[in-house]
């Protein structure tokens, strides 16, 4: 028997480190997480998604009592960017949270499992990586793609 080993890179950065590009993309993400919809976690999210068209498409997660009828930030914002755009393809993806303090959380924080398949969907449909942001208060982590956060995906990429 064998044994493999799977390692993630993870750039950490600061804001100020990070282009004008980029800044604005986390700019949006955290602004994101104010049109949130969280009256039971009170955990709020946003996402900001750039696309090769130039656009800037962002999502915050919406709760419901009758769950899972809610969905995540991440979910919100790049099924909102294809049926807006579909023939853009997805460059990075941007994702905050406030934490139940009403306060951006410290650590930067990963997507749910749902939220990394169905990103990667849409990572085989741009045909390259789509960088992924992942924000704190003072650390940015990056990744270089959306299957960094999945290596055993189902999928054919």
């Amino acid at each position: 028997m064998k044994q493999l080993s799977i390692t993630t890179a993870i750039q950490v950065a600061e804001y100020n480190e990070l282009s004008e590009q980029d800044r604005a993309l986390v700019d949006a993400a955290r602004e994101a997480t104010h049109r949130s919809y969280a009256p039971y976690s009170h955990f709020n999210v946003g996402a900001a998604i750039a696309l090769d068209n130039g656009e800037i498409v962002t999502g915050a997660n919406q709760e419901n009592v009758a769950y899972p009828s809610g969905t995540c930030a991440e979910r919100t914002a790049c099924f909102y960017a294809h049926a807006r755009y579909p023939e853009a393809r997805f460059t990075t993806i941007a994702i905050a949270a406030r934490g139940t303090d009403g306060n951006e959380v410290t650590n930067p924080i990963a997507p749910c499992g749902a939220c990394r398949q169905a990103l990667l969907e849409y990572e085989i449909l741009a045909k390259g990586n789509v960088k992924v942001m992942l924000i704190g208060c003072n650390d940015i982590y990056i990744l270089d793609s959306v299957k960094s956060l999945l290596p055993l995906a189902f999928s054919e990429f």
